[in-house]
């Protein structure tokens, strides 16, 4: 046998194309990105839930009328709306912790109930793209919870029934519509109860609505815009 073949075929063999090793399976998320993220989210939710709680602070101490009070529920909102629900609650739950080291549990549980609550309820429908009347709706709902949570609250701590005084309040404002409408009757208790939350819910959705421009303006300012008003909103404000 020729040497020569020999040679020959060790040099076809080394001219073939050798397979490629398999290559490992890389992870999508770098690990070091992660973990940048995770930071950005542990300091935005200590920042945003030091700013709600600082807002309820200055808006007790200074109140500058409804002013500040349309800001409560915007920075744990805002949470949701960068980093999702884990982060608005623990923004939420932060600020009443705050709350109750500088001003006591009372007034942390007033602010976490409604407006901590609230703001995690705004941020899951704004991300989530829900038009504006089911949010106010749903808004004014647990803004109309907190105000007779709040009234139960006081009413224990001051050993008083403050319904009672809203009741009075709302008797004197029945028997004037029925003076204007010409009705000779004495207003029911069932009847001024009525009015009187039907008016407590209308103040809270009106809140909302101030909440949800508010936040318009602001958040689309930041990066993290908000669902867009119903065509009669953008008429009036000439918004687009």
């Amino acid at each position: 046998m020729d040497d020569s073949n020999w040679v020959d075929e060790g040099d076809e063999l080394r001219n073939e194309p050798q397979p490629t090793p398999p290559k490992m399976p890389t992870s999508p998320l770098n690990p070091k990105s992660a973990k940048i993220r995770q930071t950005l989210a542990m300091v935005e939710t200590a920042f945003l839930a030091s700013a709600g709680s600082l807002i309820w602070l200055i808006n007790y101490y200074f109140p500058l009328g409804p002013l500040l009070r349309i800001f409560f529920p915007i920075p744990i909102a805002l949470l949701y709306l960068r980093w999702g629900s884990r982060s608005a609650w623990m923004g939420a739950l932060v600020s009443g912790l705050l709350l109750t080291v500088l001003m006591g549990p009372t007034r942390s549980i007033v602010f976490l109930i409604p407006y901590g609550v609230m703001g995690v309820q705004l941020g899951a429908f704004w991300r989530r793209g829900v038009p504006w009347e089911f949010s106010m709706i749903t808004g004014a709902l647990l803004g109309t919870f907190g105000f007779f949570f709040r009234f139960w609250l006081f009413s224990i701590l001051l050993g008083e029934d403050l319904w009672q005084y809203i009741i009075n309040q709302m008797t004197g404002l029945a028997e004037w519509i029925f003076l204007r409408l010409g009705i000779l009757a004495q207003p029911s208790a069932v009847f001024i109860q009525l009015l009187a939350v039907v008016l407590i819910f209308v103040n809270s959705l009106i809140y909302l609505f101030a909440v949800h421009l508010v936040a318009l303006l602001v958040l689309d300012k930041l990066g993290n815009p908000i669902p867009r008003p119903p065509k009669w909103v953008q008429v009036i404000l000439d918004y687009e």
